[in-house]
């Protein structure tokens, strides 16, 4: 085991008796496999099934992500000072999901890794290259 995995070793349950018995490696650099924690401990667990989930969750969030950067609900006329805050609450709501397919990345499960930037290009051409253009705007 490298000199670093060993420094970030996290003792998940201690027995009090100065033994450690549950201790988890936080992985340092890119790794396949199911057996991740996303986010949140012991999520989406061992099951295979679950991670699967949790691949479809991190999907969707990155996807959500770009919907919310590409798209403008305000009209043109409407109250600017309700608008204001309609934008700013769109944009927070934005930013607390990227900040979550940022700690979901954060995992360093390369599975993770591929489906938050694929997300995040079916994002953009379902937003911003299709589905929101208007007339010569790009």
């Amino acid at each position: 085991m490298s000199p670093i995995a060993v420094a970030i070793r996290h003792n998940y349950s201690n027995t009090g008796d100065g033994t450690h018995p549950h201790h988890k490696i936080l992985h340092t650099a890119f790794y396949w496999g199911t057996e991740a924690e996303i986010m949140f401990p012991v999520w989406p667990g061992k099951s295979p099934g679950m991670y699967a989930l949790a691949l479809v969750f991190v999907f969707t969030l990155a996807v959500l992500v770009e919907g919310l950067s590409h798209c403008t609900v305000v009209k043109p006329g409407s109250n600017r000072v309700a608008g204001g805050f309609f934008q700013t609450g769109i944009f927070a709501v934005r930013a607390g999901l990227a900040y979550m397919v940022m700690l979901a990345v954060m995992s360093y499960n390369a599975g993770v890794f591929l489906v938050a930037v694929a997300g995040h290009a079916v994002g953009f051409a379902v937003f911003r290259s299709f589905g929101f253009r208007r007339g010569s705007d790009s």
